[in-house]
């Protein structure tokens, strides 16, 4: 038996054409610029550094995210901690980074303007300035709404070992193949 045509015609279910609702909803849960000069200063702190939360649950209702910068002074280093089980990672926008990780810190690389970093849960890490006259500035972007920081009492090893970043892309300078 042929099917009726009619149906595709005919509506069955009431609707409303206005989208004043929407438009009142996203008006205030939509997109949210947070000025760079009204970020919120009163964020779990490691000694040595200076973070500022940009995007968190308490600004702006974020659930898996949680934003801001950090800025280092010329010269100095926070102190050792994680980030429980957060991920992090940190875009270097002016300096230069040094990084260093480990149960005694015993691993270290180095970035600069424009390099992502990217630190795993629970890495015990340290963030150092490596310039001795240029502020080191970095936006941070961890996967929760809420910020984590365990600062940790680690003695570091004297020298630690430099970690190239290597994949078929980056070659070892060392390696004259």
């Amino acid at each position: 038996m042929p099917m009726s045509h009619d149906h595709h015609h005919s509506h069955d279910h009431p609707h409303d054409h206005s989208h004043a609702h929407d438009d009142e909803r996203w008006k205030h849960d939509g997109v949210r610029v947070i000025p760079g000069n009204q970020l919120d200063p009163n964020v779990p702190s490691t000694a040595g550094m200076d973070r500022k939360a940009a995007i968190n649950f308490a600004r702006v209702g974020a659930q898996k995210l949680w934003a801001g910068t950090v800025t280092i002074r010329p010269d100095a280093k926070t102190g050792a901690h994680h980030h429980g089980h957060l991920e992090s990672i940190i875009y270097v926008v002016r300096g230069k980074a040094r990084m260093r990780w480990g149960e005694h810190l015993q691993f270290t690389a180095e970035a600069g303007p424009g390099d992502f970093i990217f630190v795993p849960p629970y890495v015990p890490h340290q963030e150092i300035n490596a310039s001795p006259d240029e502020v080191l500035e970095c936006v941070l972007v961890r996967s929760d709404g809420e910020a984590v920081a365990i600062n940790l009492d680690i003695e570091p090893v004297e020298k630690p070992e430099t970690v190239l970043w290597i994949d078929p892309i980056h070659r070892d300078p060392a390696d004259k193949t």
